[in-house]
């Protein structure tokens, strides 16, 4: 009876269990493995390398090219999808009319494909998109503006594609975060004489601080693992001379296409690993000292 108590909750995790070491905790230990290796994917014996890799990597200047591009994604996207996802989970949870339809419209980019809307920016943002058309026959602009060449227009085109399709996304977990503020906080504070604004700061702002960092590091993972909305705007060719790739841009470019080196794209798998937990730890401790 007592080995049956113990051998059921096992049973009941052991798919999951299971699911996590063969999808998850495996591939990332091969991948520590790959990463002091030359291994390729076409086959053939792969060899010790050591930190070969890791010496390349640090000396490659197309990496701290990435490297920048991903920092600056990240840096841009995570205030941007932070606060407006916020302020946009307050106005829709009003009572005013019509606000369902604008709960639907703003969470419609979020259930759209990657490719099918990347695909659609890409011919919105083309040098005789519906942009550069509409700009050139109002005289703003002589010449069509460079959307998809410029090496920076590129890279703020692909962050304004993420934020606009991410910002349902984050809105609906700020909406659900909303829900468990109490009304009779609001209440009482607008009994106590205060306005909206403060009503927001010393109310809502407490009651979503905890969904506010989870929202950070999920913004913070997302856009240093950026990969879809760069590929298709260039093409996956990274932008001129390659200088819009990202690190996850680089690791597929490495691991199946111009090398076929599994060895030095692990080590790049890693180097985002550990540029993607910085973020997350430092919003984790500035969410810990504010609990204090």
């Amino acid at each position: 009876m007592r080995a049956n108590r113990w051998f059921t909750p096992w049973l009941l995790v052991l798919p999951a269990l299971v699911w996590l070491v063969a999808f998850s905790l495996w591939p990332s230990i091969n991948t520590v493995r790959l990463s002091f290796t030359n291994a390729s994917p076409l086959g053939g014996v792969s060899r010790w390398v050591g930190l070969q890799n890791f010496q390349t990597l640090l000396a490659d200047p197309q990496v701290w090219e990435a490297l920048l591009n991903s920092v600056i994604y990240m840096a841009v996207c995570l205030p941007l999808l932070t606060v407006l996802p916020l302020l946009m989970a307050v106005l829709v949870q009003q009572k005013l009319p019509g606000i369902a339809f604008f709960r639907t419209a703003y969470y419609t980019p979020v259930i759209a494909s990657a490719v099918v809307v990347g695909l659609i920016w890409n011919w919105i943002l083309d040098d005789r998109g519906v942009i550069n058309e509409m700009v050139q026959s109002l005289g703003i602009a002589q010449s069509s503006i460079p959307f998809l060449t410029d090496r920076w227009l590129l890279l703020f085109s692909a962050i304004s594609l993420t934020v606009w399709k991410g910002l349902g996304y984050y809105m609906i977990i700020f909406l659900a975060a909303l829900g468990n503020v109490g009304k009779e906080l609001h209440e009482a504070a607008a009994l106590d004489g205060a306005g909206s604004v403060r009503r927001f700061w010393s109310v809502t702002m407490p009651g979503v601080r905890g969904t506010l960092t989870l929202v950070g590091i999920l913004v913070c993972v997302s856009a240093l693992r950026v990969f879809s909305e760069l590929y298709i705007l260039t093409n996956g060719t990274g932008g001129p001379g390659g200088q819009d790739n990202s690190l996850v841009m680089l690791i597929q470019q490495y691991a199946r296409g111009f090398t076929g080196n599994l060895g030095y794209a692990s080590a790049l798998s890693l180097l985002l690993f550990a540029v993607t937990l910085i973020p997350m730890l430092a919003l984790a401790r500035m969410n810990s000292k504010a609990d204090r």
